[in-house]
């Protein structure tokens, strides 16, 4: 899986924009159990399993007193480490 690009590398390669991923944070807010989000170029994210894959975004989102700021940005860094797949 290292050959497949993160979606960090796929927005720096410009295939995913900023509001691309701005989109998949407002996704999984509003349903953490997104399975599916459609991105750029074609590109598909389970958002779910990213949080969830991802420790600190995954005990942020589920901790009581975190800020909806904190929440957000823990959202955003796991969608950016995930690797989306070409659809």
């Amino acid at each position: 899986m290292a050959d497949t690009p993160t979606t960090s590398d796929l927005f720096k390669a410009k295939a995913i924009t900023d509001g691309n991923v701005h989109a998949a944070v407002d996704a999984y807010i509003a349903d953490p159990s997104t399975s599916l989000f459609v991105m750029g170029e074609g590109y598909g994210l389970d958002l779910a399993e990213a949080v969830q894959a991802h420790k600190w975004a995954k005990a942020t989102v589920s901790h009581p007193t975190a800020t909806e700021h904190l929440k957000r940005a823990a959202v955003r860094t796991a969608i950016l480490l995930a690797r989306p797949e070409k659809r």
